[in-house]
């Protein structure tokens, strides 16, 4: 937000030096970022000055140029090569003198040097009033008054106005500052703290009359909610044509571009006081009617810029007797504002619904000076005086007569706050107390009026303005912002207590297992909990009435919660490999969000994708290995294993994303899905190779692990055996179901079992195949002999024949 310090000035009287008054601002709240200075004319006609032509006679080596002798004051008079054509002696001209900077109309620099032009040496140069940024007139010089004083700084002469523009970066929360009457109200709190008592200088409108009644124009607000005070009044027999310099100049400072003097003050109350305001052609409202209201979806209307818009039915619109004129708060009608040939208007000042501005505008893409206040809250107890402050306004600078009486619709006024103000609250939340008499010269200042005073705390009326602070604390953090955050002493000891924090904390397991996955070359990636709707269709698993919709989406791509990260994480995927990244394995910890019959839910959990090869392209690793399901299965079985996790039920998954996969459980509680995403969902993200994923329930893992009792033994000091049976089996035979019986046939000494070969094909029987399985031994009080080892290995030998039908090969 750009605010000029010269137009601050208007309403508080300062003779501080911008840099000052940044610190203060900055002190209050109002963080600037920037100062810029402003001048009326580029370069402040710096070094330009009155000079007095004595001599001009042509020049002896071109015919359209003449030699002059210029008096500018100093003890010599100067010698000027000049090509006008309406140069001659005695003329009063404006001569840009050795080393001044003038600008073209581009806003390219230029200096003025001493040179020679045609053999003829020349001081400096006598400007046309395009030249000095005056005009656009290149006739000829620019001829002063015959009395203008020899000397005198042109900047004086054509009162150049130097302004400084303070860029501050306004938080949201900020609407009453929206404006130089609100900046200013600030500064006056803040000097006012530093024992500087300076007035509010609030512009009168005590001027403002009504000369006739011949122009009523019938004001009906068929939407109370959305419009809750609305206000008009007709101006009839105005002039439109160009703003005065001192009007163009305050607009300028602040970047924006004069139109005409009817729209220039409307833009200029806007930033004056922080209403906005619309003014309609009087001759365009059809009837003599205006009503605020809503239309049907789908109606068309075409702004001022040219386009054409559909119109949704939550948008308020401005209306005469038959078609809309202005999306209300947002955006005027290219048919009816005011043009050179408008002599009727019909002021509109307005108090429209910050949630329905904010929809409106963002639905339609749009954001102005106008919406970008509406959206934050204005001042409801403005809008007429803001009428009256611009009408006054046309009527000096447009002419014309006030021709109605002002329509007032405001049927449901909007009330003050009221706050209790606790004295020990404000010390607590301070950390420091502050005089009672300190606190309540602050909150005056700041235009919140004190109802009552006891021993503890006051009792406030926070002005309808100020729609952020609404609670005690908000009050506690207003006092703090004037009286000053340096302010506060900083105490000389510091008081900290140590958590027991238990090591199943989230954010603890979290860490652990993503330095894990990090370790094993995995990324870790954050996506947004904002998708689209439409990826439901890809599966039925989950079900679009669960969706958590958002009422005020940023686009369609981003309108609900996500109810898995599978999609937000296919969408890294397929930017990665549309950028030639195409091994890739990512993690992520995430939530999801759910819509139960009314009742909102969220889960946490953590997925991974992988795709690809194993490893990166390498002369120790060729020919390269895929990811396929089980170096996903791998990954998994370590993620369980680090948390302690270590049994665990296999079954099929329902999930409907994978084409084939497991679930891993524990009772009823499941731990993780994982499998081979199927195809049509990859190819739905332009993703063409194979895809794996997992999806932990990260809330009942770290429930699990909980649960897990950890027991530390020593070191074995006794030699492992191993092993081996090379097995026929049954090809539907699984090697869980194997390892499930050896470990039955021996509780204690079996440590480990390990399928390290699996063979099907030539030589073997139809419909089997051959497990390679080592079995580890190990007794941790004493070495073990062949005796005891090949007993329990005959022992599993015949429960393998008899419990599979394997046989040995």
């Amino acid at each position: 937000m750009k605010i000029s310090y010269n137009w601050i000035k208007q309403f508080i009287k300062i003779d501080w030096t911008p840099e000052q008054t940044s610190e203060l601002l900055t002190d209050l709240g109002l963080e600037v970022e920037g100062l810029d200075l402003y001048q009326s004319v580029k370069g402040g006609l710096e070094g330009v000055v009155v000079g007095e032509v004595l001599t001009c006679v042509q020049h002896s080596n071109a015919d359209k140029l003449k030699v002059t002798t210029v008096n500018i004051g100093q003890d010599q008079p100067v010698q000027i090569v000049c090509g006008a054509p309406n140069v001659a002696a005695g003329q009063k001209v404006p001569v840009a003198t050795i080393g001044t900077t003038l600008y073209t109309e581009d806003g390219e620099a230029w200096t003025i040097k001493k040179g020679k032009i045609r053999g003829e040496e020349s001081h400096g140069m006598i400007c046309a009033e395009d030249e000095l940024g005056l005009g656009k007139s290149h006739d000829g010089i620019l001829v002063l008054p015959e009395n203008t004083v020899v000397g005198t700084p042109c900047a004086d002469l054509f009162d150049v106005e130097n302004d400084q523009v303070f860029e501050i970066g306004l938080t949201p929360n900020r609407a009453d500052a929206m404006s130089h009457f609100g900046t200013a109200r600030d500064l006056k709190a803040g000097l006012q703290q530093k024992g500087i008592n300076v007035e509010l200088i609030t512009p009168s409108v005590s001027a403002y009359h009504v000369d006739s009644r011949t122009l009523k124009i019938d004001v009906d607000v068929l939407n109370k909610e959305l419009a809750p005070r609305y206000c008009g009044v007709t101006i009839s027999g105005i002039k439109v044509e160009a703003s005065p310099e001192w009007l163009q100049n305050r607009l300028k400072a602040i970047g924006l571009s004069p139109i005409n003097n009817v729209v220039d003050i409307t833009n200029y109350v806007l930033h004056d006081l922080g209403q906005p305001l619309h003014a309609f052609d009087a001759s365009k409202i059809t009837g003599n009617k205006v009503e605020v209201k809503t239309l049907p979806t789908g109606t068309k209307f075409t702004t001022l810029d040219g386009v054409e818009r559909e119109l949704h039915e939550d948008d308020l619109m401005i209306c005469n007797a038959e078609k809309p004129m202005c999306i209300a708060g947002v955006f005027g009608g290219i048919d009816s504002g005011v043009t050179e040939h408008t002599t009727n208007i019909f002021l509109e000042s307005a108090y429209f619904n910050p949630v329905s501005v904010r929809k409106t505008a963002k639905r339609h893409g749009l954001n102005t000076d106008a919406s970008f206040r509406f959206e934050r809250g204005i001042d409801p107890k403005i809008t007429e005086y803001a009428l009256k402050r611009a009408a006054l306004l046309i009527q000096e600078i447009a002419g014309g007569e006030i021709t109605s009486d002002i329509a007032d619709i405001y049927p449901n006024k909007i009330e003050d706050f009221q706050v209790r103000l606790s004295f020990e609250k404000v010390t607590k939340l301070i950390g420091q107390e502050i005089p009672t008499e300190t606190i309540k010269s602050i909150l005056t200042s700041l235009d919140i009026k004190i109802n009552s005073v006891t021993e503890t705390g006051l009792g406030l009326t926070i002005p309808a303005f100020r729609n952020d602070v609404t609670r005690e604390a908000d009050v506690i953090e207003e006092i703090l912002r004037v009286y000053g955050y340096n302010n506060i002493e900083t105490s000389s000891k510091l008081n900290a207590s140590i958590s027991n924090a238990s090591r199943f904390e989230d954010y603890k397991l979290q860490n652990v297992i993503g330095n894990q996955l990090a370790a094993q070359g995995w990324f870790e990636i954050m996506a947004n909990s904002l998708t689209s709707a439409n990826y439901l269709k890809l599966t039925d698993h989950l079900k679009t009435e669960h969706n958590v919709e958002m009422l005020n989406p940023l686009s369609q791509d981003l309108g609900v919660m996500r109810q898995t990260l599978l999609f937000s994480g296919l969408e890294a995927l397929s930017h990665n490999i549309n950028r030639r990244q195409t091994n890739l394995k990512f993690f992520e910890f995430g939530k999801t969000y759910h819509d139960y019959n009314g009742t909102r839910e969220e889960y946490k959990h953590l997925s991974l994708l992988v795709t690809g090869f194993k490893t990166e392209e390498s002369w120790s690793n060729a020919p390269q290995a895929k990811t396929n399901f089980f170096y996903l299965k791998g990954i998994i079985a370590s993620v369980l294993e680090r948390l302690g996790i270590t049994r665990y039920q296999e079954s099929a998954t329902t999930n409907d994303v994978f084409s084939e996969g497991l679930q891993l459980s524990i009772g009823r509680d499941t731990l993780v899905n994982f499998g081979v995403l199927k195809s049509k969902i990859a190819k739905h993200f332009d993703i063409t190779q194979d895809v794996f994923y997992a999806d932990f329930n990260w809330d009942t893992i770290i429930e699990v692990a909980k649960r897990n009792k950890i027991k530390f033994t020593a070191i074995p000091k006794y030699p492992e055996v191993r092993r081996d049976f090379a097995l026929l089996l049954d090809e539907n035979v699984t090697f869980d179901s194997l390892q499930a019986i050896a470990k039955k046939t021996e509780k204690q000494l079996l440590k480990n079992v390990n399928l390290f070969d699996v063979y099907q094909g030539k030589n073997l029987p139809q419909g089997k195949k051959s497990y390679a399985v080592s079995f580890t031994f190990m007794d941790d009080r004493q070495t073990l002999t062949d005796k005891v080892v090949d007993k329990i290995m005959n022992k599993l030998q015949n429960n393998f024949e008899k419990q599979l039908g394997a046989e040995l090969r």
